[in-house]
């Protein structure tokens, strides 16, 4: 007998920040393609828009029809708005992204990399291999407030410096006065925390500004993301695409035999695109971990589904991963890879292997200064 469950998946496929989005929606979508025995899953396909309000109605809607799970969510913002409802209705949201730690709800399982898988490790790399003078950018919300606090903080810890910080609107495309304080400033690299329009916006202004000034902007001001990925480089475009840093969990170019089926059988559900992502990956990843504790649990009741999914392991396409049962955060593997011409990443360093989650950094040393410790990056290239 087939168990059947309705499941929630809610993605902005629409708006100022969607082409990251529309690869979460597909990774999900990807996993439900890949039925377990026994089981039905019927996704219930929601779009908020990038309408913050519409991501709590949609929520509501969603729980009272009577779904009790939810993989969905891009930016922290959403997250934040949706979780009070979660907690309301006793439902789970699955949470594919990384994001910036310092959260834990009983009804929400962290499927993307904590600060400690993501920013501590960018720090340590671009303090070892490009220099100790930052610049800070991001989009004007709690994701970039947050992840720049952490990043400011660490760069404190080991002697660096944060020369400035600068915020634009979510969707903001006049970004000249940024590139021009950038310019002024001389920073060793920039650390970026946009997202969406704002993002390609920005990358397309800088290396034309630096072009204009016979400045070779990947050698003398580097830009290094948490969150650049593969559908993002292709929005950029010919001509400002090579040589930007990123700090993720997940990269396409990864060269084992896990992902080059999920890229193979991606490509083929999803021939329009966009690429596959970090976080395509941990929707994907949120998705089969859910299908797989439901099995185990017989049920979608929230407590059996929670103590089953931290008794899953399951092999992704960035290797293994597992669900911590104290923080509901997963085990990853931080890597950091640098984008090329043909909108991919080589990777350059890596984890030996999952690093475990620590959204609160209470294993770091005091203002993280040895805070990336577990990670143990070897150099690839």
């Amino acid at each position: 007998m087939s168990r059947h469950y309705r499941i929630g998946v809610m993605f902005s496929t629409t708006g100022p920040y969607s082409v990251v989005p529309r690869s979460m929606l597909n990774g999900a979508l990807l996993a439900v393609r890949e039925a377990l025995p026994g089981l039905t899953v019927e996704p219930v396909v929601v779009n908020p828009g990038g309408d913050l309000a519409a991501y709590a109605a949609l929520s509501r809607e969603l729980l009272q029809s009577g779904i009790r799970h939810v993989v969905g969510c891009y930016t922290s913002s959403s997250r934040k708005e949706v979780i009070p409802c979660f907690e309301k209705h006793d439902a789970l949201l699955w949470y594919p992204s990384h994001y910036e730690g310092f959260e834990s709800s009983n009804n929400v399982i962290y499927t993307g990399a904590s600060p400690n898988q993501h920013v501590l490790p960018l720090v340590d790399y671009m303090l070892a291999h490009v220099g100790p003078r930052a610049f800070c950018i991001g989009s004007n919300y709690i994701w970039a407030w947050e992840n720049t606090r952490i990043f400011r903080e660490a760069m404190t810890a080991r002697g660096a410096r944060v020369l400035a910080e600068r915020y634009v609107a979510v969707g903001d495309t006049e970004i000249d006065q940024v590139v021009e304080a950038i310019l002024e400033a001389r920073p060793s690299f920039v650390f970026n925390n946009l997202i969406g329009t704002s993002n390609y916006a920005f990358f397309r202004a800088f290396r034309a500004a630096c072009n204009a000034r016979g400045i070779d902007q990947p050698r003398t001001f580097p830009v290094a993301s948490c969150t650049l990925s593969e559908p993002e480089l292709e929005e950029i475009g010919e001509g400002a695409v090579e040589g930007h840093l990123s700090s993720s969990v997940y990269f396409s170019s990864l060269a084992t035999p896990a992902n080059r089926a999920f890229t193979r059988a991606y490509r083929e559900a999803f021939p329009e695109g966009p690429s596959t992502s970090a976080d395509a990956e941990a929707s994907y990843i949120a998705m089969k971990l859910l299908m797989l504790a439901l099995a185990e649990a017989g049920s979608d009741d929230v407590e059996a589904v929670k103590a089953a999914v931290t008794r899953q392991h399951l092999l992704a396409p960035q290797g293994g991963v597992r669900i911590d049962p104290q923080t509901l955060h997963a085990y990853l593997t931080p890597r950091i890879g640098i984008s090329n011409d043909d909108a991919r990443f080589d990777i350059l360093v890596e984890a030996a292997g999952p690093v475990p989650p620590d959204p609160y950094l209470v294993q770091s040393s005091p203002r993280y200064a040895v805070a990336s410790r577990n990670a143990s990056l070897r150099v690839i290239k």
